[in-house]
């Protein structure tokens, strides 16, 4: 089967099931590049809602200083409360584990009934890692995947790694093709430590945010 015939197969209604996006991410600070995936997704895949996780202990970023939890928590709530089909969770939060896919998925099994479709909403850059995860061979029985591609990524890269996981791990993964918004939490931070300008980058409510907390203004 085909990457699209996939894509299709899974953007078909199913009655029976109900289908649930997860957005996961430090969200240090959440901006509209997140946002604009999450809706665009939502809509394509006929999600119920989209439930956004900030991490607690990213794995991958072990090593790199995450601003508080707190209010990466506060800002992923002012920014997506106008959107009633946007959640926030504190699941990783409220854990003392190191953040990995594999045990937030277990934990929202057990929360959803069995008909609960899980989609785990990332980067197709992530995408092509995804081998490398914790527990890869569990966590593709748990969820589906949606890979949201970007500028800079070579699409055959990526089809033939998506190829590679369906055959390997009978992975359900589709791939959407979203709007190029330059838009990094990286340049938000740095933009703040030069005395830049965010507006437009991200809400007005989670600017606001920043500014008010003093955020992201330390080297």
């Amino acid at each position: 089967m085909s990457i699209t015939d996939s894509l299709d197969r899974m953007n078909k209604p199913n009655k029976e099931h109900t289908r649930i996006g997860i957005m996961g991410g430090t969200f240090d600070p959440i901006h509209y590049g997140h946002l604009v995936i999450a809706e665009q997704i939502r809509c394509e895949y006929n999600l119920e809602k989209v439930i956004f996780i900030p991490a607690g202990t990213p794995p991958h970023k072990s090593n790199l200083r995450v601003t508080d939890s707190k209010h990466r928590y506060f800002m992923t709530i002012l920014a997506t409360i106008t959107n009633p089909y946007f959640e926030v969770s504190k699941i990783e939060l409220e854990s003392e584990e190191v953040s990995y896919t594999i045990h937030t998925i277990e934990k929202l099994k057990k929360v959803y009934r069995e008909d609960t479709d899980l989609y785990f909403i990332t980067g197709a850059d992530a995408i092509c890692e995804l081998d490398t995860w914790k527990n890869v061979e569990r966590l593709t029985k748990l969820c589906k995947f949606i890979a949201a591609t970007r500028p800079g990524l070579e699409r055959s890269q990526v089809d033939a790694k998506i190829n590679e996981l369906k055959e390997t791990y009978n992975a359900s993964i589709g791939k959407i093709d979203l709007p190029a918004l330059a838009i990094s939490s990286t340049d938000i931070r740095n933009r703040i430590r030069e005395g830049q300008s965010i507006k437009y980058l991200l809400p007005e409510p989670v600017e606001y945010y920043i500014y008010k907390n003093n955020l992201y203004k330390e080297v």
